[in-house]
């Protein structure tokens, strides 16, 4: 009989440190999401106030260099995808489209002394240095919780519950072309103001 009850004793303890691992796990799993979610939204803040200048950055260097019609296009182009985009993976490759297409402009930039001792492009390139600064700011924050994340939701058995709660991985925040991981460098003549744009590569 002391058998029989030392055995259900122990079955109980079981489902019970079952249940409590099972409950402590979920909302570990339902946590960790909600960061995730919360750090891409800082994310695509910054990108969409990145996308937001273009179109006034570009105008001005427009109004400098009116022939260089393929590289206007390219950045309209990207800056579509950018704001088109569903996914944060979409969202993701549509910003180092962006980002490339933004070093490719400024490169011109170079080429047109009075345009960088304009007051607007000036302004325009402090507040994009601002911007690119939050955008990997946020870009490590986001890839750090990513990696807490899918790393929890890869593991021994938490990957069964995250499976039945339908979780997925989520993609880090990588600049994959050589050309965005190089960015120019544009300095503004005798000015102390320049432009880096500073990937965050995980």
């Amino acid at each position: 009989m002391k058998a029989v009850l030392g055995l259900i004793a122990f079955i109980l303890l079981l489902v019970i440190s079952a249940g409590l691992y099972y409950y402590s796990t979920y909302n570990k799993l339902v946590t960790l999401h909600e960061e995730v979610q919360r750090a891409w939204s800082d994310v695509d803040v910054q990108l969409k106030r990145r996308a937001d200048l273009i179109p006034n950055l570009v105008n001005t260097v427009k109004g400098y260099a009116q022939h260089e019609k393929g590289i206007f296009e390219y950045v309209a182009k990207a800056r579509s995808q950018l704001i088109n985009a569903k996914t944060p993976k979409d969202e993701i490759q549509a910003s180092n489209q962006l980002e490339g297409a933004i070093g490719r402009l400024l490169m011109i930039v170079e080429k047109y002394p009075e345009l960088k001792a304009n007051e607007e492009f000036t302004r325009l390139m402090d507040n994009l240095e601002g911007t690119e600064n939050r955008i990997a700011v946020a870009r490590k924050r986001y890839n750090d919780i990513v990696a807490q994340y899918n790393a929890t939701i890869k593991s021994i058995p938490a990957n069964i519950i995250a499976e039945k709660m339908g979780l997925k991985p989520a993609p880090y925040f990588v600049i994959t072309n050589k050309q965005e991981k190089q960015p120019p460098k544009v300095n503004f003549g005798n000015s102390t103001s320049s432009l880096v744009i500073k990937p965050c590569v995980a």
